[in-house]
């Protein structure tokens, strides 16, 4: 009598939630779509309005233009600022340009923007913990450039130098790992310890929420596909959440049609979520994806609820093309 053969496991997708956009997303989002079609063709952004290429994509198909510099932007047009934030500096360039601004930030950067404003007008040094380069830091850290310093993880922690220990304020980018930041808080506390936090924790409620749904789901699956854009800080993020989470595998696509197959190999559980600025349907995709190679068992992840929206930009409720035209005019 011979041994019956091994029932092979269930596939399934364990689905993170909360995931993808968030409010700051939408808005921006939606701010850009509410300009081209209040105002016309063309709006010019500077910067990408958020780090998703297809969000990108879809928005130049419908008359968005996108420029890394202010400069680059026609005398009289309409310029939006990205939901990432820009320094003051950005605003004096539009105004020497002439052009008429919709400031798109996300609320959660303004409040970092005003902390660093408050706390460099008290003289404090300001040790700013995020990515060197990125453009929430960039901006950021021009609000008060003589008294930010970038603390880039808890490795940049040993160099930091500060003019006095008992008037030192950690602040921090929007979108870091919740656990990495906090390591390097403890750092900074270990070297300063009169640092001073700020009012309200400066990782904001959905990179927060997105991880701990990731760290969850994480632990159960052998493989996470994070669906995300390789220049968004949160989802890549995600991808490191998930690792550390215990998954074996982790991979951060843009599109479904990025995955390879090999990574399937063995793989028993797929968990899946998206950064905070992914569209559900790329999320759709993957999923369809997922199903047709036999993964069709999806469960659902919840680790909170999210009711949190923004307001859009009050300069969409002005006459912009009209504010434009009477800079040019201007003498």
């Amino acid at each position: 009598m011979t041994a019956a053969a091994p029932v092979p496991a269930s596939r399934r997708v364990l689905l993170a939630a909360p995931r993808g956009y968030c409010a700051g997303v939408d808005r921006a989002v939606i701010a850009v779509e509410k300009a081209l079609e209040q105002y016309g063709a063309p709006v010019y952004v500077r910067h990408e309005i958020v780090h998703n290429k297809y969000v990108v994509q879809t928005l130049e198909k419908k008359g968005a233009i996108f420029v890394e510099r202010t400069e680059e932007v026609p005398e009289g047009s309409i310029v939006m600022f990205s939901a990432h934030g820009v320094a003051p500096v950005v605003h004096e360039e539009a105004a020497r340009g002439k052009l008429a601004t919709i400031d798109a930030t996300c609320p959660l950067v303004t409040k970092v923007h005003k902390e660093a404003i408050r706390y460099a007008n008290e003289d404090f040094d300001i040790l700013l913990i995020g990515h060197e380069g990125h453009e929430e830091v960039i901006g950021t850290s021009g609000e008060a450039p003589d008294h930010i310093t970038i603390v880039d993880g808890p490795h940049d922690v040993e160099k930091v130098q500060v003019r006095d220990e008992s008037k030192v304020v950690w602040l921090s980018q929007t979108t870091l790992s919740v656990d990495e930041t906090m390591e390097t808080v403890d750092a900074l506390k270990t070297k300063f310890p009169l640092l001073v936090s700020p009012p309200s924790d400066d990782i904001c409620y959905a990179t927060s929420n997105r991880q701990a749904a990731v760290k969850v789901m994480g632990a159960d699956s052998d493989l996470v596909i994070v669906v995300g854009s390789k220049n968004s800080s949160n989802s890549i993020r995600l991808v490191e959440v998930a690792k550390d989470a215990g998954a074996r595998a982790a991979h951060l696509v843009d599109f479904a049609s990025e995955i390879d197959e090999a990574w399937l190999e063995g793989v028993t559980t797929v968990g899946l979520t998206s950064g905070a600025s992914v569209p559900e349907v790329l999320v759709e995709e993957v999923l369809e994806w997922l199903a047709a190679r036999g993964y069709a068992d999806v469960e659902i992840v919840k680790t909170a609820e999210e009711s949190i929206t923004f307001s859009l930009p009050k300069e969409l409720r002005r006459d912009l093309r009209a504010e434009a035209a009477s800079l040019v005019a201007e003498k």
